[in-house]
């Protein structure tokens, strides 16, 4: 083989060996934001019978659009709503026939951009008739389009499959000689935490990593044993 097609085949090489890299970073960095990009909500269970704060979170617009209003639909099950005042939000409540809090609209004096985290919170109270979960459908309006994050998934289906999956509450059973105040109180607490991070878009950004780094040493495997 003449040194200039040992060289040609050297710079092939080297150039899909780094294309593979390349593609492997890319896909680490992308599928964590594709896979958060949701309307998330914590806590994610609350005790039968006890109140609780939950708090609606996002980090993304309407294909990169700025936020500028949440819709929350109440489900059926709910004794008491209460938003809490937030200086960020203007706040909209409508009642259904039964007096009882239908949806609220928080509306940002300011559109929350796509690199930001925004955040609104409520103190909701369950009764004896309040079902096994909660789904809250939301609609997110942006400064151009609209999200509607409203799909529940089937029986056996799972959640993280859904393009645009509704904020869904567990309802747990209340432990023996547990219930009451003082667990109503943990739940508060712990809602004005952060929203904990899925795991899901960490796993898949790792295997975008690793699939470039395994085909980057596939190639200098290759090109060991062909010099």
């Amino acid at each position: 083989m003449s040194s200039n097609n040992t060289s040609r085949t050297r710079a092939r090489r080297t150039a899909i060996a780094s294309v593979a890299v390349l593609g492997g970073a890319v896909l680490a960095l992308a599928v964590p934001g594709m896979a958060s990009a949701h309307v998330g909500v914590s806590p994610d269970e609350i005790v039968a019978g006890d109140h609780g704060v939950l708090t609606f979170s996002f980090s993304h617009g309407c294909e990169n659009s700025p936020t500028t209003a949440l819709r929350i639909t109440m489900p059926e099950g709910l004794a008491s709503v209460a938003p809490t005042m937030d200086g960020d939000w203007t706040i909209d409540v409508e009642r259904g026939d039964d007096g009882l809090v239908s949806a609220v609209t928080y509306t940002a004096l300011t559109p929350v951009p796509t690199d930001l985290r925004g955040a609104v919170s409520m103190s909701v109270g369950l009764d004896e008739n309040t079902p096994d979960s909660l789904a809250f459908p939301i609609v997110q309006q942006c400064v151009e389009g609209a999200t509607e994050w409203t799909q529940l998934a089937e029986n056996g289906e799972d959640p993280h499959s859904l393009d645009s999956p509704a904020p869904v509450v567990t309802v747990t059973e209340a432990a023996a000689g547990g219930h009451g105040e003082h667990e109503a109180a943990e739940t508060t607490t712990d809602a004005a935490a952060p929203a904990a991070a899925d795991p899901l878009p960490t796993i898949l950004g790792a295997g975008g990593l690793v699939a470039g780094v395994a085909a980057l040493v596939v190639a200098v495997l290759a090109y060991r044993r062909r010099v």
